[in-house]
């Protein structure tokens, strides 16, 4: 594998919940045919957001990397945890090593708890992998996003850069650009109907791969 995959290794956040982290996480999986990762799963009413993933990437299945975790109840992963009876084993939560690009996809937000005292934003920093956040397009995002932003960066943890998720604002990414900072990778569109096809076409247009390659250099 050469050394350029192995560079493709990010958390993939949010600043908010539903804020389309497992869409994004898929159009990075497909567009990379990374590796994906999903340490802590809470709820699992439907389908896990491995399978997911799996469904929406169509990438092979030793790519998906078991759940650290898979707890019962959708809520906050401390609690999850509580509930299910479980303590949370920090060492199963290691970066997993893979040879190749590496998408990981957090539980909920930031300072989301993992436990009741270590926050999300506590293992990231860990990792010491760079984060590509997402945000919403819409109303709301300016507040959530800037306060993202300052909690990464006021714990030196490197920020790639903003993937906006949803329908096109005229002045949001504008906005959250000049007051930040941040690159913003991609204004990701609305989409009716979502499958590799899509996944891969936006890749293509959006440019993906070579402003990865930018920014990380």
């Amino acid at each position: 594998m050469n050394d350029i995959n192995n560079q493709f290794q990010f958390v993939i956040c949010g600043t908010d919940t539903n804020i389309g982290k497992t869409l994004i996480s898929s159009f990075f999986v497909r567009g990379l045919n990374s590796f994906y990762w999903k340490p802590i799963q809470s709820g699992i009413e439907s389908e896990t957001d491995s399978q997911t993933i799996e469904r929406l990437t169509k990438v092979e299945k030793t790519k998906i990397i078991n759940e650290a975790y898979v707890f019962k109840e959708p809520v906050s992963p401390h609690w999850a945890a509580e509930i299910d009876q479980t303590v949370i084993n920090f060492r199963l939560l290691n970066l997993p090593k893979v040879d190749g690009s590496l998408i990981v996809e957090t539980a909920g937000g930031l300072m989301v708890p993992i436990t009741r005292n270590y926050l999300q934003i506590d293992q990231i920093k860990k990792w010491n992998i760079p984060v590509i956040l997402v945000c919403k397009s819409g109303l709301g995002t300016l507040n959530h996003t800037l306060l993202s932003i300052e909690a990464l960066q006021k714990r030196n943890i490197k920020i790639l850069g903003l993937i906006i998720n949803g329908e096109k604002h005229l002045d949001n990414p504008k906005t959250l650009t000049e007051l930040s900072s941040i690159p913003i990778i991609a204004e990701f569109p609305f989409l009716q109907q979502i499958g590799s096809n899509n996944l891969d076409i936006l890749w293509e247009e959006l440019n993906i791969k070579n402003k990865l390659i930018s920014l990380l250099n």
